[in-house]
């Protein structure tokens, strides 16, 4: 991609220069590599970040913008305390690139931007020390930073940098990897190391080289985090491809030493709420360092709602500090499970698909003794239940239902847990029924008694059922199934409508619950018989890892519509998708549709970069692949059979090795029905 003056999501570095490169800061889950059976090297021992680092970065929200200044950073301060950050485990402020001066003075020292910082830093960390807070501070591994502008970075001027930020009261220093001179990673970092070290200030050290040089294997002793991964943007695609990288580095963090995937985007608004809540989710199941990426000064309170859930926060703040473990992940459908330090796991059922997805594992499968019962904690909804050892939830697409469990206990004041699901996917023809079914499980060691369900569509819309929908006592194990007829009035447009699935029973105590389960029905048309162009029929969804999905033309840049010819080694296409990994395209066939067919491959735009791969699902199943592709090959044809499927999904993922200007296309993409 080019990038214009300010940083953006980071592209690989290519040669043994970084000059200019940036870290500021699909839905078929691939392969995971198997972590190492050995952790890293011993830590540094100081008794720091003995549980990952929670705070503030501007970057995400500002960059290199005015509004990043002395009253900004005061006021997110403030906001830590007078909005329970701080009490929640929040506790570092710390500045991005752009706080100096472009040019060192006369005895060689920094100098901070006086129109930016008119008090200087150290005033600023004394206002940040004041409120009970930590100030953090930012420069590179080389001799610039990593903005357009070029301000001074530390290499070979370590131990006189060190001291300067230890004078001024600094907490923390993330430590670029722009402008590196092809300088040995390990040794400009190790350095850095040293001369924190000697400044005899504790000091918590960031290592942002971006997983280049897998810093989780030597990093341990060096600094307290490292990033493991290029720079996360606010999208789905990016936090998706990023949260894919780390989870497998699992066995290099524990206290004192931290796998970091990048700052927090909650709240930047290219997300949604359930998106933002997936993230925070796994961010903490990961045992991942929680930096504020949004501006708190504007932002909503459903954004404090997810930055300042203290029973999220902590599973992230654990101080066994354990990351979590992969135990499945088929077709986009993961379970990840962290041991807590009372023995408890926290399991994340997370849905990385564009439908809504059953998701289960056992409590022994997540590391639990045998019981004869357990209480599941939902850390969202904030309630308990007993469960007999099945974990399970029908999860909202991206969405993730976490939990904490624990053998035993007092499970038997708790009322049962309760699985609420819809067979199938909802989609729906305007002006035709289309046909529903519910499902109520009891997962609990006791039954469910007085049990009624609902189902309920948008105004004008009727939603009949045809089967019972009250069960006097539903037993452990047992489901209530209720047939629905759904019709939207012929009038409705496509797009996506809310359904709400409830359930209300009762405990054998009498406790009353209300279970609910959000869901979205889809208006669809039919596709046309022949042949059509994908480019030019309407999709029921996207994702995208930059940017928006194109069509006709190659993805471009980030905004809407800066898309150039598709072209696969030299040849032009007229036609087609540009997307970028991790991305997914979905369209409604309605089982009237028999092939697709396209010739696919890295957009020439990106020069000699990007790898990916192409798959097509049919309903959940997937029907043809290419493997890794990059932009030296040419464009390759993918043919798939999608005979019966309601729906076929396009994906592409980053082939394995991130979002890497993977800038792809489905060239001269054909249904055919």
């Amino acid at each position: 991609m080019r990038h214009l003056h300010i940083r953006t999501p980071r592209r690989r570095v290519i040669g043994a220069l970084a000059a200019g490169l940036l870290c500021t800061t699909g839905l078929a889950a691939p392969a995971l590599a198997a972590p190492t059976a050995e952790p890293a090297a011993p830590t540094l021992a100081d008794g720091l970040a003995l549980t990952p680092p929670m705070g503030f970065n501007n970057w995400n929200s500002t960059h290199c913008r005015a509004e990043f200044n002395e009253s900004m950073v005061e006021g997110i301060a403030d906001l830590f305390v007078d909005k329970g950050l701080k009490d929640a485990g929040y506790q570092y402020v710390n500045l991005d690139d752009c706080w100096a001066l472009p040019a060192r003075d006369a005895d060689g020292k920094l100098v901070p931007d006086p129109v930016r910082f008119p008090h200087g830093i150290k005033a600023v960390a004394d206002y940040v020390h004041a409120k009970g807070l930590k100030l953090g501070i930012y420069t590179s591994a080389g001799t610039k930073t990593c903005n357009s502008a070029g301000f001074p970075g530390a290499l070979g001027h370590e131990y006189s940098d060190a001291q300067q930020f230890a004078d001024w009261g600094v907490d923390y220093l993330k430590y670029d990897n722009c402008n590196n001179q092809g300088v040995d990673a390990k040794l400009r970092y190790t350095t850095m190391r040293d001369a924190l070290k000697a400044t005899g200030r504790p000091i918590v050290y960031s290592i942002c080289e971006w997983g280049e040089n897998k810093p989780w294997e030597w990093a341990s002793d060096v600094g307290h985090l490292w990033r493991t991964t290029g720079d996360i943007s606010d999208s789905w695609g990016s936090m998706l491809s990023i949260l894919k990288q780390n989870l497998p580095l699992s066995a290099h963090a524990g206290p004192g030493h931290w796998n970091d995937p990048d700052m927090l985007e909650v709240g930047n608004g290219g997300m949604t709420d359930t998106e933002y809540r997936t993230h925070f989710s796994m961010w903490s199941v990961m045992a991942a360092p929680l930096l504020i990426g949004s501006d708190l000064r504007k932002a909503s309170d459903a954004t404090f709602d997810v930055l300042g859930n203290k029973e999220v926060i902590a599973v992230d703040q654990d101080p066994l500090g354990k990351q979590g473990t992969v135990l499945s992940s088929e077709g986009g459908r993961w379970v990840v499970a962290k041991e807590m330090k009372d023995g408890s796991r926290a399991v994340a059922l997370f849905n990385e698909t564009g439908s809504p997805q059953h998701i289960a594992t056992t409590a022994r499968a997540a590391g639990l003794p045998e019981a004869g019962a357990y209480t599941l904690r939902d850390l969202w909804q904030h309630r308990s239940y007993n469960t007999a050892g099945t974990i399970a939830a029908t999860v909202p697409a991206h969405g993730t239902v976490l939990v904490r469990v624990s053998a035993g206990g007092r499970w038997a004041t708790r009322p049962p847990a309760v699985e609420l699901g819809l067979d199938g996917s909802p989609l729906v023809q305007a002006g035709r029924t289309a046909a529903l079914t519910s499902k109520v499980t009891d997962l609990g060691r006791t039954p469910a008694t007085h049990l009624s369900v609902t189902l309920a569509g948008p105004a004008g819309w009727t939603v009949k059922a045809i089967s019972p929908t009250t069960a006097g006592l539903l037993p452990t194990g047992r489901s209530l199934r209720t047939k629905w007829q759904v019709t939207a009035p012929g009038s409705t447009a496509t797009g996506s409508y809310d359904l709400t699935l409830r359930a209300r029973y009762r405990s054998l105590t009498g406790t009353r619950v209300e279970s609910v389960l959000p869901l979205k029905a889809t208006v669809v048309v039919a596709p046309p018989a022949g042949v059509s162009s994908l480019g030019d029929l309407p999709w029921l969804s996207t994702t995208n890892g930059w940017g928006p999905v194109e069509r006709n033309t190659s993805n471009g840049e980030s905004a809407a519509g800066d898309g150039r010819p598709i072209t696969l080694g030299g040849v032009e296409f007229a036609k087609g998708l540009g997307v970028h990994a991790e991305s997914a395209v979905e369209y409604y066939t309605g089982a009237a549709c028999e092939t697709v067919t396209a010739d696919v491959g890295v957009d020439d735009e990106k020069g000699a970069r990007g790898t990916v791969a192409f798959e097509i699902w049919a309903d959940g199943t997937k029907v043809a692949s290419t493997g890794v592709l990059t932009n030296a090959m040419p464009a390759q044809p993918v043919t798939a059979d999608v005979s019966g499927a309601q729906v076929v999904r396009l994906v592409v993922t980053d082939g394995g090795d991130g979002i890497d200007s993977d800038h792809a296309d489905w060239a001269d993409a054909k249904l055919m029905c």
